[in-house]
């Protein structure tokens, strides 16, 4: 179910977080950029997209994914990606391993990725002490915190709650 084939890998020096969230870069200086909020997506988010025991939930992911894209509002963590293939074959079994790697490609081409560096592991391992994380959703939240991307989409954080710079925000709500 692709909803682009354009490439759109970023490496941790690329424009997926370098800048405030909120912030576009124009001629002169920053400009604020009221519209678009940048969020990082979990993979809970790409697992129900293909879950049809969870039709509301499979209604939302799905719809959240069309307008992020849209957008240029979401990122992933290359943790989502890996993450995906494991769950979505063990919790959709009619899905496939198959169909999970063919999905797991078409994620790559379609969004960009975020990769991990020492700052991102760092930052897991103070969300972990400070914020009472897993070392999972420590290294999660990790990838927004470091890259400066405001909101966190997922159902395991508690919603609205601020683990510092980051909001959560669980959209099944």
């Amino acid at each position: 179910m692709p909803y682009s084939t354009r490439p759109r890998n970023v490496s941790n020096g690329g424009s997926a977080g370098s800048r405030p969230p909120n912030r576009a870069k124009v001629a002169g200086g920053l400009a604020k950029n009221f519209t678009t909020v940048t969020a990082i997506v979990d993979t809970n988010i790409l697992v129900y997209r293909f879950d049809a025991r969870e039709l509301r939930k499979q209604h939302i992911a799905s719809a959240l994914l069309r307008r992020g894209l849209a957008a240029n509002a979401l990122r992933l963590p290359h943790q989502a990606i890996i993450e995906f293939v494991s769950v979505a074959t063990k919790r959709i079994p009619a899905f496939g391993r198959a169909a999970a790697l063919r999905e797991a490609e078409s994620l790559l081409n379609q969004f960009p990725i975020l990769y991990p560096d020492a700052n991102v592991v760092r930052t897991a391992l103070r969300g972990v002490v400070e914020h009472q994380l897993s070392w999972w959703d420590a290294h999660l939240w990790a990838y927004a915190e470091a890259f400066g991307i405001a909101e966190l989409i997922s159902e395991d954080f508690q919603h609205g709650r601020m683990y510092g710079s980051v909001r959560a925000t669980n959209p099944f709500l």
